[in-house]
């Protein structure tokens, strides 16, 4: 029954893939929705089992690498942690599925959309119900490969296929340092099986490992290594250019990317491995930095895109932020709970933006729309409810797991938690800012979009529909649900499967902290939504002149270029890069020694060198005893020159010594 989690979305992807055009577009809706189905009813049977029953379920399945030291077999392993993830990854891919029946329908390749879609579900299960980093691996590449086939669909758009290149280059920079890891992991453990490697950690918490002089603490290592991996699937700060332009593919992959596949990855890699990183206190402190720091990042830069689905995907990094630094302050359990709860609101915002989009043919600008809460006011409401979860409104999904993440990063008192505290509170702020900025532009000021869009304007039909509304309902209701199971006091949900040494237990310490400091996160969120509302509402001419000022223009062009990544990225590593790939490996190295030492170089002397003889056949004996010492001295050199490397030396510049006087000669004579 487990292996059917896996089996079902295969089948899907295979058929509806390879035999698109045979079944056809009625036959890929009946095949890949009835597998997601059968997925779902799967899953709930299997989360009832593991999760509510408490009961792990481990088993293998068959050989595959058994080389030496090396014994790895197919496993599956279904534990809490993975029974929670598939409640997320399963439940939102169906939606999806479902979603993008109405929304692609019309595409000529709708059947290799929805394959691909099965695909990265498909792969996202394997991650997750690896039972060893290597299987973890395979399904860590599998949705790196998912992801860069569903931003490059349209594959006929030059935007999409930058993209699609530039997300799977900036991933498979994390996932070498992910790799880098797995063998650091080997190399102390021998075995890359999580049960071993897990339980055996502290056995080898002290050892160290030598970096040419420098020795360094393995785990510290290996935590940093594997805290690299995340970095990049999870779009955090350094390798996160990726993340707003995968916008590029359609609606729903970016709904899939963002809520329930790719960025939740790299999450799911540093909660899994928490056994190895509560060994290791400088990997924590930095991991609270980059998340901290991400959050804040990514928060200023989506207050003034005007792209609707760039803004919702700045929102998923700064949320990725906040689920990081609550992992490095070891509260794994917090980051797990607001990674299931941002899933749902931000796949409902992203579906929210599909059906707008969808609605006003294919419009993303937000200076394009406007007074749409009269024609879609059922997407308003989406749209409404998925903000406020969000920006984390009182008793909302958001509310429950971000306050929560913000008061234990208080209750720490140490320094890392209090920067993540103060840099999370004030992204706060900043996320209800662009939120209802968003919210105002597309739905609440007067309309600016053209006159054929709003003429052609629908409401969406039930296809979407459904999927949106169980969305909302789990952005209203969801946090509150799982608050007691996931994070709960003296609820045993985990078995183990999270790690985290006892001193560093923080639940008990937020019943303790000031209540101002609890209460204000909430506080600046709404003062952020109604900043934003009044602003843009009734300051609107006063933003623009404040922009035409030197200060007002600087910092508008800080933000809209998101910090100047790109440009930083372009000037200092890609454009040195592709210099010295053109000025030294081809122009020095391919067109230079390879063209005079390869096959080419060579052959030019040797009939330089044929070219020679035949004039030097003059008749005269001092010629004829001149080209027998030559001939003489080289095969001298040729047969010791299989034994002596500096024969080979001296015969080479021989040969071009001859060449150059051959070429003089040659010029001597055209020049006369």
């Amino acid at each position: 029954m487990y292996l059917l989690l896996l089996y079902f979305p295969l089948i899907g992807a295979c058929l509806s893939g390879l035999g698109g055009k045979a079944i056809g577009h009625k036959g890929t809706v009946i095949i890949t929705i009835s597998c997601m189905l059968l997925t779902f009813i799967t899953f709930l049977i299997v989360f009832y089992e593991t999760s509510l029953s408490n009961s792990i379920c481990f088993f293998k399945i068959g050989g595959w690498i058994d080389c030496e030291y090396l014994n790895l077999e197919w496993g599956i392993l279904v534990d809490n942690l993975t029974s929670v993830m598939m409640l997320l990854v399963i439940t939102v891919s169906l939606l999806v599925h479902i979603f993008s029946l109405n929304y692609m329908k019309n595409d000529p390749h709708f059947s290799r959309f929805m394959s691909y879609l099965s695909l990265f579900t498909f792969f996202m299960l394997i991650l997750i119900t690896a039972d060893n980093f290597a299987q973890m691996f395979l399904g860590w590449e599998g949705v790196g490969l998912a992801s860069y086939l569903l931003i490059n669909f349209w594959f006929t758009r030059y935007q999409a296929n930058k993209s699609a290149l530039k997300a799977i280059i900036l991933n498979r920079i994390g996932d070498f340092g992910l790799v880098l890891a797995i063998a650091g992991i080997f190399s102390i453990f021998k075995t890359l099986d999580y049960s071993i490697v897990f339980s055996s950690a502290y056995l080898y918490s002290d050892n160290k490992i030598f970096l040419g002089t420098y020795e360094i603490n393995a785990f510290t290592l290996i935590g940093i290594l594997l805290f690299v991996g995340a970095v990049g699937k999870s779009a955090q700060l350094g390798l996160h250019t990726w993340l707003p332009d995968a916008m590029e593919g359609p609606t729903p992959v970016s709904a899939l990317i963002h809520a329930a596949t790719m960025v939740t990855a790299g999450i799911f890699l540093i909660i899994r491995c928490s056994p190895l990183l509560e060994y290791t206190h400088l990997t924590l402190i930095i991991i609270t930095l980059v998340g901290a720091l991400t959050a804040f990042f990514a928060a200023t830069a989506g207050i003034l895109q005007n792209d609707i689905k760039r803004v919702i995907a700045y929102s998923t990094c700064s949320q990725l932020g906040y689920m990081v630094f609550a992992c490095g302050l070891s509260n794994y359990s917090t980051g797990l709970f607001h990674l299931i709860n941002h899933g749902f609101f931000k796949a409902l915002l992203f579906l929210s933006a599909g059906a707008v989009i969808h609605a006003l043919a294919d419009e993303q600008d937000m200076r394009r729309m406007g007074g749409l809460y009269k024609v879609l006011p059922f997407v308003y409401t989406m749209f409404l409810i998925g903000s406020l979860s969000l920006m984390g409104f009182p008793f909302l999904t958001g509310f429950y797991s971000k306050d929560v993440i913000l008061e234990l990063s208080f209750s720490t008192y140490t320094i890392h938690g209090l920067f993540a505290y103060w840099l999370g509170t004030i992204s706060a702020f900043f996320t209800a800012f662009y939120s209802f900025r968003l919210i105002f532009l597309t739905f609440l000021s007067k309309s600016r979009a053209f006159k054929r869009n709003i003429e052609d304007i629908h409401e969406i039909d039930i296809y979407m529909g459904i999927p949106l509304s169980i969305l909302a309902i789990g952005s209203i209701f969801i946090g509150f649900l799982l608050k007691d199971f996931i994070i709960g006091l003296g609820v045993n949900s985990w078995q183990n499967t999270i790690f985290f040494l006892p001193q560093r237990f923080l639940l008990l310490e937020i019943e303790y902290i000031p209540l101002y400091f609890k209460l204000l996160p909430v506080i600046l969120s709404i003062t952020g939504a109604i900043l934003s509302l009044t602003i843009f509402s009734l300051y609107n001419k006063f933003i623009y002149k404040l922009k035409l000022t030197k200060l007002g223009n600087t910092l508008y062009k800080f933000f809209v270029k998101k910090w100047f990544f790109d440009l930083i990225y372009f000037f200092f590593i890609v454009k040195p890069i592709l210099s010295c790939g053109y000025n030294i490996t081809f122009k020095l190295i391919d067109r230079g020694l390879i063209e005079i030492f390869g096959p080419l170089g060579l052959t030019r002397i040797i009939n330089n060198i044929a070219n020679l003889s035949i004039k030097n056949q003059t008749g005269y004996i001092f010629n004829y005893a001149f080209m027998m010492l030559l001939g003489f001295m080289i095969s001298i050199l040729v047969l010791q020159g299989f034994f002596d490397i500096r024969a080979k030396i001296i015969l080479l510049f021989v040969l071009l010594l001859i060449n150059d006087l051959i070429l003089t000669k040659k010029n001597e004579q055209s020049s006369r």
